[in-house]
């Protein structure tokens, strides 16, 4: 029994993908980068990625910020906001997103591969040009409200299923 339970628990962390989202804000504006290419091509969003192996989430997290668009936060400055799953109908990989936000941060914003960032007033975010989902969220992130959610896509645009629970 042992084994079984410990094959089903590997074949539960296979299945889940790990991921960080950063946003970034300062003088009631909120940082967001248009990404240039795979995952999400198309799209403001705030800064993130895979968490790596041998990195913490927090390690992940100051990372991706610095490789996406060129500022230091470090990771004591990083407030966790949310986690969010995310299914996409057909795909058997879970996307657990763990949320933070920061207004610590070093440098200046630069454009890189993967995303072009812009500063956005927050009353300015262009949902209509983000995922669908971060319209139901965001307001709780930007009143600093800790959140746990759950949303199923079919395909990028559609939302099937959703569940927000503010802690």
């Amino acid at each position: 029994t042992k084994l079984i339970l410990l094959d089903s628990l590997l074949q539960e962390m296979a299945s889940r993908k790990v991921l960080t989202l950063v946003l970034l804000r300062k003088d009631g504006q909120v940082l967001l980068g248009m990404k240039k290419r795979g995952f999400g091509k198309g799209k403001w969003n705030g800064f993130g990625g895979k968490v790596e192996q041998g990195e913490t989430i927090l390690e992940a997290a100051a990372r991706e910020v610095s490789e996406e668009c060129g500022l230091v936060v470090k990771t004591e400055d990083f407030h966790e906001t949310g986690t969010i799953l995310f299914e996409f109908k057909g795909d058997p990989v879970l996307l657990e997103v763990h949320v933070f936000q920061s207004s610590k941060f070093e440098g200046s914003p630069v454009e890189t591969d993967e995303m072009r960032p812009q500063w956005f007033k927050e009353e300015e975010v262009p949902f209509s040009e983000m995922w669908k989902d971060d319209e139901l969220w965001f307001p709780l992130m930007l009143q600093k409200k800790k959140f746990d959610a759950f949303f199923l896509f079919e395909g990028h645009e559609k939302i099937l299923e959703q569940k927000i629970d503010v802690l």
